[in-house]
This record gives structure tokens, C-alpha cells and sequence, in this order.
């Protein structure tokens, strides 16, 4: 352990790996010793070897937790005054913080740590360790000195003094100042949060009247192939910025890898020609030369389509943003020179370029290559980041080269392949519904609530293909009426209707005895789990998030109407034509 007197040791204590590389990252910038430990006993090991400015301690560890731990530390004179900040992930109750702070505690940190906080808290006290030393030598000194020096030595007591009651005043201040933040941090992230939900379910009402459209489109013939190409780009574009508002809705599962794939087997070409696609617009407004090279074999890989989809359309996305009008981008998919078992990705432009100080830092959220122009192009820099978690979540990685400022860049995509030919299944035709005089045994009567009469009307379209009776209603009032006057045996209800919602509109059904019996199924664009409890307890015995699934609406209705025999199934699009617009 290097005693050097121009650094003073920071004792570090986790029991999990990747903080403390985290813990590191932080704070290897204040230029410190910064000594490691994995639990409670290790770091009491530790405090015997050395002497500790701070100790940053988890609350949370096995066999001994931070509180027991801090109350060995602070037992021993040696380490009484030792400062101790405690860190942890999950909310602290106040009397949990009072018991932190009658152990010696001077601060808390929560996960996940803002890096300007954690540093700044350190840095003070380590500055106030120094402050402290520097008094201690200073005492060591004058106990040395003749007694002739004695009043030198009042003096300069007297004056260290003053100064260390003086760091402590700035250390109490910015201490309160940083909790005030904090606490502020926690508002912001509370509005945050409701912020999202609303916009999600402002953006979810349209896209369920767009997807419901679609759905029409795939279960009638499309004879135009013009029109069939229309059709599937809408329902394909539907369930990417369906996914990409699930996204939104909780970026904490993003920066901490909880995206479930939805993995099959699929041809790599379809997915780089779906990416091309998709950013094909972007590319021709920006005037960009646009080459595509595939090999005529195919290069079967295991994965999610959406998101591999994602990924690459992420990549040319930046190409295009970032390279000047009128340049060159190159996308060329390639099995790997010497590794037959990996596929390759290329997307090489003739754009600005990125620095040799920034690659290491390409892929980390929040990072860009160039802030002044990602500011005038926008986004949020958490592209490149969630596509290398994708990546790496299907067992691939990706990379960025780049000659300098002005030269180019170049993303490579690696993933593996997968053993064996894609097979893809035969169309089947399509069941076209029989006549609702056949089906009058299965059929089920519905009715359609939603203030949205673009999404009721396709829905009633919908349902009426599949042989049901439907009937609608656009708000809470209308609603009980119909209800009253048609008995139905299933009503899907959107939540959000302005006057009365949709959560008291089922308790009033819930109310009636001859309603108590119906299937009651909420179409919402609120999907939180608060909000599917929410709609538990009001009486809804389904919560459905818009654009709906329509393969989970089929079953609720199959089921809705086992005791009247089978239920008829959703009239479906061709396989091979069908988009998932599923919920997660």
C-alpha cells in the first residue's frame, strides 16, 4: 500500500465487483489511493494496515451489513473519527439514517450514484483529512519545541484551529447544500416519471387507431402491390415505435440490460434491408449516396428481428445525421474473414469522423462524439449504447473506427451465426369469417369504449370481422346506458376518458347486479404496473396495453365465451405478412 505523503487512502467496501470498478471509475480522477474491500471483515482488515480519509461503505452486504460494520469501525479509538459515507440502493427510511448518522456516518449516496456528487462529497473530505493531518503534525511539532516557543505555538493553534472550524463550516454547508440536491433530484425524477406515462398514453391513443387500421389492412385482401408494400411498412413501422415507447418508459431497464428478447430464427439480410428501410427517408432528404452490398447466400442468425432492426437502424441513423449533405454511406453484410461462425454488419460514411480520444467512449449512455453537433441534430446519446447492450445481449459486439475529425467513421456489428438453414413457413390462406347467421352459438356481444373515435370505430371493425356484435360508446355516461340497454358479455374500455374514466365507469358496472358477470377488459395507454393494479381494483378483469395485442384480446374473448362453445378467432393476415404488436 503506497504510503506516499502526497496521497491519503480512500477505503472502498462492496461485496459486488462491479461497484467497485464503478467506485474506481468515479474517483480515480482525485489522483488517491483507493484500496478495495468485499466485506465488512476484509475492510476492518484493511483499517489495521492503514489510516483512511473516507470510507464509502454499502449498507447492503451479506454476513455483516454496512451499519454493523460501521459500528466496529467506529468502536476503535484509532478510527472513531474516521468519515464514513454510506451507500445504497434502496431507500433509506429516516430512522434508518438517524441510526447511519449516530454511527459515525457524515452522508448518503444512492444507486445509481451521479458521479459529480459522489466526487465532490469525497474530494471534501479528503481535503479535510489533509486539513487534519496537516493540524496533527503541526501539534507533533510544537510538543517538540522549546518552551520558549510556546506562545508561536498558541498562534498557530490557534490559526489551524480557526481554519479547520471554518472547513467545517463549508463541509456542513455543501453536506446540506448536496442534500437539498438530492432531494431535488428526487422531485425531478418523481415528474419525470409521471411526465412519461403521460406522454406515453397521448402517443398510444393515435398508434392504437393506426394499428387497429393495420390489422384491417393484413385480414382483407390487398391486391395492389403498391398498397400491400403500404401495409406492411405500416404495420411494421407500428411495432418499432410501439417497442421504442416501451423503451422510453423505463430507461432504468435499458442501462441495466433488462430487455427481454424475443429471439427466432431469421435471415440477416431481411433485417439489414428492414433497417435500410426504415432510414431510407432520413438518407434521401440528406441527399446521401446510399450503397447496399449482400451476399447472394444467407446468413441465418438466432436473435430478436425488432431489435437487431433497432440496432442497425440506430447506426445508420447516425451515419446519415452525421455525415454532411451529399456524402456516401456503404452498408455491406459479410460472413467474417477466418471466422465462418461470425457474421459482420459494415456502415462505413464519409461524415465528420470521431476523435481517437472519443472511441473508448462511443458506446457509454449519454456520450457523443461531437456535443456541438449532436446538439444541433439532436438526440439523447443513448443509441449507441443500448445497440452495444443489444449486441451483447445476442452474444455479438460492436465497434467504431474512425481515421480522425473529417475522415469517416466506420460501425461493425459482429454476431454469431446460427447452425442450420431459416425455414420459413408456408402461407397459409386465410379462414374468411362465416357468415354471422353460422356463428350466432359463438358469437359475443361487445361493447366498444373509447373517446377516441378513430380507435373505436377501427376496433368495431375489427370485432365485427371476427363475428362478433358490437356495439359503441365515447364516453363514461354513454357508456353505463349502453351497457344497460345491450347486456353485453365483454366491454373493452379505454382508462384515460376525460369527465368520467374509465376506472369509474367499472365500478359502476361492478355496482349492478346484472353487470357483475360481464367481462370487463381495459384498453389503456397507461401500462405501469401501478396502472394495471389501479385497473385490478376498480373491477377490470383484463388490462391490455395500446396498440393492442391482438393474438392476448383473442384469447380473452376465446375464454370470454367458452361456456357458449368456441369463440371465433380474430380474422388474420397471411403468415409470413403478420406484425407483432404485442405487449411486453
Amino acid at each position: 500500500m503506497n504510503d506516499n505523503d502526497d496521497k491519503v487512502n480512500i477505503l472502498l467496501v462492496d461485496d459486488q465487483p462491479q461497484r467497485l470498478l464503478s467506485y474506481e471509475a468515479i474517483l480515480g480522477t482525485l489522483g488517491e489511493n483507493l484500496v478495495k474491500a468485499r466485506s465488512g471483515t476484509e475492510a476492518l482488515q484493511r483499517l489495521m494496515e492503514a489510516d483512511f480519509a473516507a470510507i464509502l461503505l454499502d449498507v447492503n452486504m451479506p454476513t455483516m451489513n454496512g451499519f454493523d460494520t460501521a459500528a466496529l469501525i467506529h468502536q476503535h479509538p484509532r478510527f472513531e473519527k474516521t468519515p464514513i459515507i454510506f451507500v445504497t440502493a434502496v431507500h433509506v427510511t429516516n430512522l434508518d439514517q438517524l441510526k447511519g448518522y449516530e454511527l459515525g456516518a457524515v452522508d448518503y449516496c444512492y444507486v445509481p450514484i451521479v458521479p459529480e456528487v459522489l466526487r465532490g462529497k469525497v474530494q471534501v473530505l479528503v481535503e479535510l483529512y489533509r486539513k487534519r493531518r496537516e493540524l496533527e503534525r503541526a501539534n507533533e511539532a510544537l510538543a517538540l519545541a522549546n518552551t520558549t516557543l510556546q506562545a508561536e505555538k498558541t498562534r498557530e493553534l490557534e490559526e489551524a484551529n480557526a481554519e479547520l472550524a471554518k472547513t467545517n463550516d463549508v463541509l456542513e454547508r455543501e453536506i446540506t447544500e448536496r442534500k437539498r440536491f438530492e432531494q431535488e433530484l428526487q422531485e425531478a425524477d418523481r415528474r419525470k416519471d409521471e411526465f412519461l406515462a403521460m406522454l406515453s398514453h397521448e402517443l398510444r391513443n393515435p398508434l392504437a387507431a393506426i394499428s387497429n387500421v393495420a390489422h384491417v389492412m393484413k385480414a382483407s385482401p390487398a391486391i395492389d402491390p403498391q398498397l400491400r408494400w403500404a401495409r406492411d411498412v405500416l404495420g411494421r413501422q407500428t411495432g418499432h415505435l410501439t417497442r421504442l415507447i416501451d423503451d422510453l418508459l423505463d430507461v432504468s431497464r435499458i442501462t441495466r440490460g433488462k430487455v427481454t428478447l424475443r429471439r427466432e430464427p431469421l435471415e440477416l439480410k431481411s433485417v439489414v434491408a428492414a433497417a435500410v428501410e426504415t432510414t431510407r427517408t432520413l438518407i434521401t432528404q440528406r441527399g446521401h449516396a446510399l450503397q447496399v452490398d449482400v451476399p447472394e447466400e444467407a446468413i441465418p442468425v438466432l436473435g430478436d428481428r425488432v431489435r437487431l432492426t433497432q440496432v442497425v437502424d440506430n447506426v445508420l441513423t447516425n451515419a446519415a445525421k452525421y455525415t454532411q449533405e451529399g456524402g456516401r454511406i456503404t452498408v455491406a453484410l459479410e460472413i467474417a474473414a477466418g471466422t465462418p461462425g461470425e457474421a459482420l454488419i459494415r456502415v462505413r460514411d464519409t461524415g465528420v469522423g470521431i476523435a481517437a480520444e472519443m472511441l473508448p467512449n462511443l458506446f457509454q449512455l449519454f456520450r457523443r462524439a461531437d456535443d456541438s453537433l449532436a446538439r444541433s441534430e439532436g438526440g439523447l446519446g443513448i443509441g449507441l449504447a443500448l445497440a452495444r447492450g443489444l449486441i451483447e445481449m445476442h452474444g455479438g459486439r460492436i465497434e467504431a473506427f474512425s481515421d480522425g475529425p473529417g475522415k469517416g467513421s466506420e460501425f461493425v456489428i459482429r454476431l454469431p451465426r446460427a447452425n442450420g438453414a431459416i425455414e420459413t413457413p408456408e402461407a397459409q390462406p386465410r379462414q374468411a369469417p362465416l357468415p354471422c347467421e353460422q356463428r350466432e352459438d359463438r358469437q359475443l356481444k361487445v361493447l366498444v369504449v373509447d373517446d377516441s373515435v378513430d380507435s373505436a370505430e377501427s376496433m368495431a371493425i375489427i370485432l365485427e370481422m371476427s363475428g362478433h356484435s358490437v356495439r359503441k360508446a365515447h364516453n363514461g355516461p354513454d357508456a353505463l346506458r349502453a351497457a344497460s340497454e345491450y347486456r353485453p358479455d365483454v366491454v373493452l374500455m379505454d382508462i384515460g376518458m376525460p369527465g368520467m374514466s374509465g376506472h369509474e365507469v367499472a365500478q359502476k358496472l361492478r355496482e349492478t347486479p346484472a353487470m357483475r358477470e360481464v367481462v370487463l377488459i381495459a384498453m389503456t395507454g397507461y401500462g405501469r404496473q401501478v396502472d394495471r393494479e389501479q385497473s385490478r381494483a376498480a373491477g377490470f378483469d383484463h388490462h391490455l396495453v395500446k396498440p393492442l395485442d391482438f393474438d392476448k384480446l383473442n384469447e380473452v374473448l376465446i375464454a370470454s365465451s367458452a361456456s357458449r362453445r368456441r369463440a371465433p378467432a380474430f380474422v388474420r393476415p397471411q403468415a409470413g405478412n403478420h406484425t407483432s404488436l404485442g405487449v411486453r
